[in-house]
């Protein structure tokens, strides 16, 4: 922990005081998380930070920030401080005490992965943790039990407009609270954690990533909408698309997965995407890409596609891979790009993606 200053310790942290905002990551993230919160709101003044969490000081007058603003944020709250006890009913009470009566309780810790695939079991280290303060919290404050399945956090899933108590275990007597309305989908999930998983029969984790995609920016895909992939193989996103009920042309001269090939709605273009003729790329309503090359080529794949004549793009589900954390300061630029193509854009790093970003870009109504 950083020397920085704090907001106040224990009961007497109220929302109305605190000028604070709790943030927390993916672990590792926190050079994306500060390059972008310097270039996009350089208002916000880093304080206390750790692995996986961070507080930012706010200047007066200024409202919780949308989540636009911070794309590697996995989740945001106002600040109620730091609390400790030497048992798990004091850290509890202690933090039962900085917030009364939320409708929901969200507990996860700080450096909690999410996991990567059905088989996996949740980490001893993180759930058990996060299950008991929960359970012991909620009793104290009367709110719901945890929902079943939770990998890397404890807590029941919020609806929209709804208050939710944040506790983010730091150490062994020891976590961070926070307070939140939900208004977003993430901001409903318990630690920004999607709480989707990947099927048994999903051939790539590419699968959760389009899912949460979707789910986060409540992207409007429907049945009988044609998607183009680039990238494609072996065919984990468009097996989710087909599932949703569209019509998928997959790109990619690698083979795509029997599973996904032999599908009714599927076709495969096996070439490389800059090899298709640009009459060819019309008549789609999505165009979706999780390509593992650098982003500058994603993004001149993607234009190629989005400025082709007679196309008709409702929008476009991209991933942006990061060789390294310092290209994160390239987003905005990356974002404008966009802008140009006539899109709106907006960016986030998904609870079950990894080094990366997730662009939806979607044609203004």
């Amino acid at each position: 922990m950083t020397d920085a200053p704090h907001p106040p310790t224990g009961s007497a942290a109220q929302p109305a005081a605190s000028r604070f905002l709790l943030v927390s990551c993916q672990p590792g993230a926190e050079e994306g998380l500060f390059l972008t919160q310097q270039l996009m709101l350089p208002q916000l003044m880093r304080a206390a930070w750790r692995r996986g969490a961070v507080t930012f000081r706010m200047p007066e007058g200024m409202a919780l920030p949308d989540a636009s603003g911070l794309p590697f944020a996995r989740s945001s709250a106002l600040s109620l401080g730091q609390v400790t006890g030497s048992s798990v009913h004091e850290l509890a009470t202690a933090a039962a005490a900085t917030r009364s009566t939320p409708h929901h309780l969200h507990v996860w810790q700080r450096a909690a992965p999410p996991r990567r695939k059905p088989q996996e079991a949740a980490s001893a280290d993180v759930l058990p943790a996060a299950v008991e303060l929960h359970a012991t919290v909620a009793a104290m404050l009367g709110c719901p039990p945890a929902s079943d399945g939770s990998d890397a956090a404890a807590g029941s899933i919020a609806s929209k407009g709804e208050d939710v108590l944040s506790i983010v275990i730091d150490a062994p007597g020891r976590a961070w609270v926070g307070w939140h309305t939900a208004a977003s989908p993430s901001s409903c999930w318990p630690g920004g954690f999607y709480p989707g998983r990947l099927p048994e029969d999903a051939v790539s984790r590419a699968w959760l990533k389009l899912d949460e995609a979707v789910a986060v920016f409540e992207v409007p895909v429907r049945a009988g909408q044609r998607a183009c992939e680039l990238g494609a193989a072996p065919g984990g996103a468009s097996q989710r698309l087909l599932s949703l009920g569209l019509t998928v042309v997959g790109i990619d001269p690698a083979d795509i997965d029997p599973r996904v090939a032999e599908h009714p709605r599927f076709e495969h273009w096996q070439m490389r995407a800059r090899d298709v003729r640009l009459r060819q790329l019309r008549g789609f309503d999505w165009l979706v890409t999780d390509m593992n090359i650098d982003p500058s080529s994603t993004m001149d794949a993607l234009q190629r596609v989005a400025t082709a004549p007679g196309t008709s793009l409702q929008g476009i589900i991209a991933t942006l891979k990061l060789p390294q954390w310092k290209r994160a300061a390239d987003l905005p630029a990356w974002l404008d790009r966009f802008r140009s193509w006539g899109f709106t854009p907006t960016a986030r790093q998904l609870s079950s993606g990894g080094r990366e970003l997730c662009v939806v870009a979607r044609r203004p109504s």
